[in-house]
């Protein structure tokens, strides 16, 4: 039995992501991990949602079971608890600054957030962990945004996943449900680089695409270890 367990729904990447996890055969349940449900439903959807600071905490076991009103998760729990699932979690877990209202805000999103969810299906038994990270992640960035990304891939590293992958996107192209200026204003520079198929790494690259390729990879029996995906490979696994 294959699981998926993901992060992040409610972003831009995190969206796309839930919908090419629930039309991957190889996958019979993906398990949305949240603050709150989304208002979707899938027969091989099971939404857990609670306090996420209390990740590590959590009895996925016990929260599957409160939603089994006639069993049909039985052989779900039984091979979770058996250690006989296959696990892979994907995180699109990631704020800003500003909606965030400080760094140290964000810090608790894009850091903590990011490694309670890992900590805890490391626990529960994932072989695999793929982050959504971003380009020029680096613990020594002189901007904040970047350094904290660049924390995070490096604790992600510490926890011994068998394979971990962490993607590095460009600048994101999608339908955002809030307006970012900052973005708006790049994406009109950068766009033309799409359309003239021109620096692969550094042009925008769209939300579909990023969850293609992390299904992609995950689900590549080939791939193990530490992989850092750049946007352009991205790109070409979406195809």
């Amino acid at each position: 039995m294959k699981i998926a367990l993901i992060s992040g729904t409610s972003g831009l990447v995190g969206m796309q992501l839930l919908h090419q996890l629930l039309q991957a055969d190889r996958y019979e349940y993906v398990l949305s991990i949240g603050r709150r449900k989304l208002a979707l439903k899938h027969p091989k959807l099971i939404q857990l949602s609670g306090d996420m600071t209390q990740l590590e905490f959590w009895n996925y076991s016990e929260l599957i079971n409160e939603q089994s009103l006639g069993g049909e998760y039985y052989s779900l729990v039984e091979n979770l608890e058996n250690g006989n699932a296959t696990i892979h979690a994907f995180s699109s877990l990631g704020t800003t600054i500003k909606q965030a209202g400080s760094q140290e805000k964000f810090f608790a999103v894009d850091h903590d957030l990011v490694l309670y969810f890992a900590k805890s299906v490391k626990k529960m038994g994932a072989s695999g962990f793929f982050y959504v990270s971003s380009m020029g992640a680096s613990t020594s960035s002189n901007v904040f945004y970047s350094k904290v990304k660049g924390q995070t891939e490096e604790d992600l590293k510490s926890l011994g996943f068998d394979h971990l992958g962490i993607f590095r996107p460009s600048l994101l192209l999608g339908n955002r449900h809030e307006f970012r200026f900052g973005e708006k204003v790049a994406t009109i520079v950068m766009k033309p680089l799409v359309w003239l198929k021109l620096f692969k790494n550094l042009r925008p690259i769209y939300d579909y695409q990023v969850a293609k390729a992390m299904v992609s990879v995950a689900l590549d029996q080939g791939r193990k270890g530490i992989e850092i995906i750049s946007s352009g490979e991205m790109q070409d696994l979406s195809k």
